[in-house]
């Protein structure tokens, strides 16, 4: 009579896997999301993906590139920004803080690649120019030549920008209760309102 014996479970870490790379990039996202850039190592990432950390390093290489990797905004949200600065200029300061606003605050993707963006650029000269160029497009770039008339078109959309930033900041990473406590919608009401003053006011 033949006996079967039943192999011992394998140990250790899972091999590289057709998904394992994607898996590593959503727990990198995550991380520097929450962490920021300093703060997050290969070795967390590797934790919370379920990997060895030289299989990060392998898909990888360093955790800039990983970071790098991290920061991919998909084609649908960078048109839902563009499309908020379409329309009648009534409105227009609520449609942009509502674009920005709840594009940033997604608890996953997008979102997480932005907040990613903004903790890393506190630290992260490479993570600030990344920053910068991002809304300096969306906003200066994209509606500045919409007020030609206007000599200071440029500096209108530079201060809304650092206004939506500002607040981004103050509810998503330093947390100022006043404002990190406050529904999203309220925000967008009031916030929205300096907006509008600012860019066509």
């Amino acid at each position: 009579m033949s006996v079967t014996i039943e192999q011992p479970p394998r140990r250790g870490r899972r091999a590289g896997s057709s998904n394992t790379r994607d898996e590593i990039l959503a727990a990198a996202k995550k991380s520097f999301a929450t962490d920021g850039f300093a703060a997050t190592t290969i070795r967390k990432i590797a934790k919370d993906a379920g990997v060895d950390p030289a299989l990060v390093m392998q898909f990888y290489g360093t955790k800039e590139v990983l970071f790098a990797a991290s920061l991919a905004v998909s084609a649908d949200a960078l048109t839902r920004m563009s499309e908020a600065f379409e329309g009648p200029v009534e409105g227009l300061g609520w449609r942009v803080t509502r674009a920005f606003l709840t594009l940033w605050e997604q608890k996953s993707g997008d979102g997480e690649a932005l907040m990613a963006m903004q903790r890393a650029a506190m630290s992260s000269e490479v993570a600030a120019a990344q920053l910068r160029d991002f809304v300096q497009y969306r906003i200066v770039e994209v509606f500045s030549p919409k007020l030609h008339a206007r000599s200071d078109a440029a500096l209108r959309a530079g201060l809304a920008t650092s206004m939506l930033v500002g607040v981004i900041v103050s509810r998503n990473i330093v947390r100022i209760p006043l404002i990190a406590e406050v529904e999203q919608e309220a925000v967008i009401e009031l916030l929205g309102a300096s907006i509008q003053t600012i860019l066509v006011g």
